[in-house]
């Protein structure tokens, strides 16, 4: 896995569109008291499930693998010369 510029931004990111993606699906929310990891896993399976993203190998399908994985989505979907692009 070779690590992105700017990998914690984008994941950051992928979390709030990711978020707002899921609403627009029907999905009520995350809670406060979700965790970080749990909206990391929720958004990746549910990527995956609309195949939005490739799944990873299932030996492979660990937090730092789909953080990276989500990181590779967002910036495929931010417009060119954005500034988390940079």
């Amino acid at each position: 896995m070779k690590k992105i510029k700017n990998e914690a931004a984008l994941l950051k990111k992928a979390i709030i569109v990711g978020e707002k993606y899921a609403m627009n699906r029907g999905y009520k929310g995350f809670a406060a008291t979700n965790s970080a990891k749990q909206k990391i896993e929720s958004l990746y399976r549910l990527l995956v499930n609309d195949k939005l993203i490739q799944p990873l190998a299932l030996d492979k399908e660990d937090q730092p693998n789909m953080k990276h994985k989500l990181a590779l989505w967002i910036a495929r979907q931010l417009p060119e010369g954005h500034e988390l692009l940079q």
